[in-house]
């Protein structure tokens, strides 16, 4: 992998000169992706119909188009020549951006042995936009690249950086919204039982204050990278992240609301008792 990326960049400074243009781009996207959510929701899940063409399967889809966010890093990591992966405050927050993916795509077993699950757990759910997979796989790729790219290779911060107020209160963040994603994906996942189909009001965790609690943990996870990382990738990954994820809370709120006259009315769309 580096050979191949030595032939591309003929220096480092070139390489890092692309990365921070693919990061500004990136925030580019994000306010694009902003103004464009306005008008037409993501056309996933319940908002997805065969006005957008191709459908792909669900689970095929989820475990394809994530897979590079998690393969290209660790190509990357396994390839890597450079001593930044020696130093803790990269591998710490390699390991951030890691294992949000390996909760997503992998469970270890016995140490070494990995079974991909998460795609599989999925009951039910309508089947996926081509446009959209194709979409979301491109954006994996790119930002996996990205993100490691530079933590391997470029990152790099004081030797004290782990007990900075800013690595440390970026970290509880971090691990706030992991724990809050992994229970709201449990609880979401348990809405139907075997067999079952139709849409449930999803109750307990932070269900009970928002409607997009599993958004709201993939929110904070990635301002806490972006607040731990303190790098322009970071922010650009946490800046689209909360474009889009706030776009699908406000149209699942509204669309709980719509559907059930029992949806409780004290919840809000992403930010308990606020918004």
């Amino acid at each position: 992998m580096d050979a191949l990326l030595s032939r591309l960049f003929s220096t480092e400074e070139e390489e890092l000169y692309i990365l921070d243009c693919m990061a500004y781009l990136m925030v580019f996207m994000a306010a694009c992706t902003f103004i464009a959510l306005l008008f037409e929701n993501v056309p996933y899940g319940r908002y997805s119909t065969s006005k957008y063409g191709l459908q792909i399967n669900v689970r095929f889809a989820w475990f394809v188009q994530e897979l590079p966010a998690l393969l290209l890093p660790l190509c990357l990591l396994l390839r890597a020549s450079s001593s930044k992966t020696s130093l803790l405050p990269n591998q710490l927050l390699i390991a951030m951006y890691l294992c949000h993916y390996v909760q997503r795509l992998v469970t270890t077993i016995i140490g070494k042995a990995v079974s991909c699950i998460y795609p599989f757990l999925i009951r039910g759910g309508k089947p996926t936009p081509l446009a959209s997979f194709a979409l979301a796989f491109v954006f994996c790729s790119y930002n996996g690249f990205m993100q490691i790219r530079y933590l391997s290779h470029y990152a790099e911060y004081p030797t004290n950086w782990v007990t900075h107020p800013c690595f440390l209160v970026g970290s509880v963040l971090w691990f706030v919204g992991w724990i809050m994603n992994v229970q709201s994906d449990h609880i979401l996942r348990n809405l139907r039982k075997p067999g079952e189909t139709g849409y449930k009001i999803p109750k307990g965790g932070m269900f009970e204050y928002v409607s997009g609690a599993n958004f709201l943990g993939e929110i904070t996870e990635w301002a806490g990278f972006a607040l731990a990382g303190h790098s322009v990738h970071s922010a650009a990954f946490a800046i689209f992240t909360t474009v889009v994820l706030a776009s699908r809370a406000v149209a699942h709120h509204k669309w709980y609301l719509a559907k059930f006259e029992d949806y409780p009315k004290s919840r809000k769309a992403l930010i308990p008792f606020l918004f």
